[in-house]
């Protein structure tokens, strides 16, 4: 298992903290449960259940949590939410809920299936035990250009890319041409962004014709770099190895 689409969008909201200071907020409240109008039934259920999610009281008053009305400065399109849905910078989309019905506090962990059952890591083959839920982005990057199989020249090419984290900002990204025996670090381009992907480049100069292999690994300020091989997880959540592609050269 590989990677898969990712995308970036701007948003424009109300934090969800002015929201609740402006409700009030009970001591004794541990998260805040948030419903969308989408549901559905589940094989492990008997009747149709909501799409709903939690989030510790502290995730919901940082002040990038957001109630969204708009995305990349227009109404939020139907597909994504319209009219509200929430943002959770850092954290994976399934905390974003969509077509927001209703938001509560409430003083107990909840144990909703769409957050006890789906959406965790399940780091056993064989049983349930010692799962986590799905949350942080892992540190991660991809390769855009060249793309994989393509057929080159001799000479200099550009390789780019981006790399992205939940946890504190990217430091460095590093490109290897000889299977990981060595690295070269990448130029980041400037990301004024602090929770949006950083772009980076490497200018690659091939003098002889072969097939190779392009590997770019990423790592964050919190100390986190992709790993050789993912983390194995039952459901294939939070894939993040070092990315590769293969190009071949001819002269």
């Amino acid at each position: 298992m590989g990677q898969r689409s990712i995308s970036q969008s701007v948003w424009t909201g109300v934090p969800l903290k002015t929201l609740l200071q402006a409700t009030g907020v009970h001591p004794d409240a541990k998260e805040v449960l948030v419903e969308g109008y989408d549901k559905g039934k589940r094989t492990d259920m008997t009747s149709e259940y909501p799409f709903a999610r939690s989030l510790p009281i502290d995730k919901a008053l940082h002040p990038d949590t957001l109630i969204a009305y708009e995305c990349n400065h227009e109404p939020i399109p139907f597909q994504h939410g319209f009219p509200l849905r929430l943002i959770v910078p850092n954290w994976y989309g399934m905390a974003s809920v969509k077509w927001i019905k209703q938001i509560s506090l409430i003083d107990s962990t909840f144990k909703g299936p769409y957050q006890s059952v789906d959406y965790m890591y399940y780091p056993h083959k064989q049983n349930e035990e010692d799962a986590f839920p799905v949350t942080t982005m892992n540190v991660n990057s991809t390769i855009q250009k060249p793309l994989d199989m393509d057929v080159l020249r001799t000479g200099t090419h550009l390789i780019k890319g981006i790399a992205w984290t939940g946890n504190g900002t990217i430091e460095k990204v590093e490109i290897s041409v000889d299977h990981g025996q060595s690295w070269m670090e990448a130029a980041p381009q400037l990301n004024t962004d602090k929770n949006g992907w950083v772009q980076w480049s490497f200018q690659w100069t091939v003098t002889q014709p072969g097939e190779f292999t392009i590997l770019s690994k990423a790592t964050d300020t919190a100390g986190r770099t992709q790993p050789s091989t993912p983390f194995w997880n039952q459901k294939g959540y939070g894939y993040h190895a070092i990315d590769q592609i293969s190009v071949k050269i001819e002269e």
